[in-house]
């Protein structure tokens, strides 16, 4: 194969390195990073993780409240992330930083480009932890001009905790997923007042910090106001009603996508919903040799639920390298509303138990006592009572003893809500403390 960059620039074609690595891991976040940790400490070999950015650590390290880590000894973002990287260090896992992916070069290699130069890099396995991001304002076919002061919440932890900078003066954070309360207690820190939190859902968020705020629920974001710099939101209400907060900030939060254009360019199946790779129970795609952990999957879930998918990968990336076959195509597992999604979504034969023994789902709307049905071809696999009141952004957990009984040669797997079961949720008050 050639070392020559057949591209090239003015100056001419530049040199590229070829190397060989055991194992190549993709994103240095939770899940990339604790991937490596358990690969290296386990003698999978050379084990290397590539990180875009300039620090490894992923989102984590610009969030600055706790609640990362075990629920009995919580840790603050930077603390987690931390910890991460230093478990993977110590296990002999090599992390690289400013090391960008730019395209795969064959089924196991890919070409990257560092601030040494172009490579070309060669693995054995490559686990993919891109991670997701949120939706930007553009892709939320929001009106209006393209004043400053429109964010993300991405954009609101590094200005805020990496160069210490106020986003403004009046802000409107839009979401109700829990890193709206983060975007909330952010923009408080810096001396910015919330005058509101507008969600198009029926409901706010789940939880309720210290102090209070307005809450507008079944609301959307009709005009972004203002031309140099944001001047107000015009918001349309559940009446039909326009009404407009004057404000200078408004932080779009939550609406996750998983950044899968590695995956897409590589060939590697999306799972239609999610838009993430489709991935098995051992977190396997349909490309042999390529896994895929974390947020990538799907949008986010709490960082140790992606550590744990880091871990579960690492442990079938084991298994490879050891000579364990790679599966055939699998079944797809696919919800019915109002369950929006579940990971893994695909059976494979005598695939292992999905990561800490569970699928992950979420619902779009709040239901009390609610049954999961687990089905095939019309054919009923599993029934399972759900505690408590399943509620948006929080995971709805569904056990695996169903996928023994999955006819191999059958049809897709459907996951549904027994109707029977389905009740109204309740309204939350229109002040909610924050």
């Amino acid at each position: 194969m050639s070392r020559r960059d057949l591209s090239g620039d003015a100056a001419g074609p530049q040199t590229r390195r070829e190397r060989a690595v055991d194992v190549l891991v993709v994103g240095t976040g939770p899940a990339g990073l604790a991937a490596a940790a358990r690969l290296a400490a386990h003698g999978a070999g050379r084990v290397e993780a590539v990180e875009r950015e300039q620090e490894p650590g992923g989102s984590p390290r610009h969030s600055p409240h706790r609640g990362f880590g075990p629920r009995h000894r919580p840790l603050d973002g930077p603390s987690y992330a931390r910890g991460l990287v230093d478990a993977a260090t110590a296990a002999g896992a090599v992390l690289r930083t400013s090391a960008t992916v730019t395209d795969w070069a064959g089924p196991l290699t890919v070409d990257l480009t560092t601030p040494a130069g172009l490579e070309r890099v060669t693995a054995r396995a490559v686990v993919l932890a891109t991670g997701a991001r949120e939706r930007p304002r553009s892709a939320r076919l929001v009106p209006g001009t393209r004043p400053d002061g429109v964010l993300t919440t991405g954009e609101l932890l590094r200005s805020a905790h990496r160069f210490g900078r106020r986003a403004g003066g009046r802000a409107v954070v839009v979401g109700s997923e829990p890193v709206a309360l983060t975007a909330v207690r952010t923009l408080r820190g810096t001396g910015t007042q919330v005058v509101a939190l507008v969600t198009e859902r029926a409901h706010g968020p789940l939880q309720s910090p210290r102090h209070r705020v307005p809450v507008l629920t079944g609301t959307t974001v009709a005009e972004l106001t203002g031309r140099g710099r944001l001047t107000g939101v015009r918001l349309l209400g559940p009446d039909g009603a326009l009404r407009l907060i004057a404000c200078d900030t408004v932080v779009f939060t939550g609406d996750w996508i998983p950044d899968h254009e590695l995956a897409r360019h590589g060939g590697v199946p999306l799972d239609p919903v999610t838009r993430g790779p489709a991935v098995d129970t051992a977190l396997r795609t349909a490309r042999a040799g390529v896994f895929a952990a974390g947020s990538l999957l799907r949008g986010t879930e709490p960082a140790a639920t992606a550590a744990d998918e880091g871990r579960h990968a690492a442990a079938a990336v084991l298994r490879h390298l050891g000579g364990s076959p790679w599966p055939g195509e699998g079944l797809p597992v696919r919800c019915e509303p109002p369950l929006l999604r579940i990971t893994p979504n695909v059976v494979t034969p005598a695939g292992p138990p999905p990561p800490r023994g569970r699928f992950l789902l979420r619902t779009a709307e709040r239901l009390p006592h609610a049954v999961l049905v687990v089905e095939q071809d019309g054919r009923l696999l599993h029934r399972q009572p759900l505690p408590g009141t399943a509620v948006p952004d929080r995971a709805v957990h569904l056990w695996p003893g169903w996928l023994g009984g999955v006819d191999r040669d059958g049809g897709a797997v459907r996951i549904s809500i027994m109707s029977d079961f389905r009740q109204p949720g309740t309204v939350e008050p229109p002040i909610l403390a924050l």
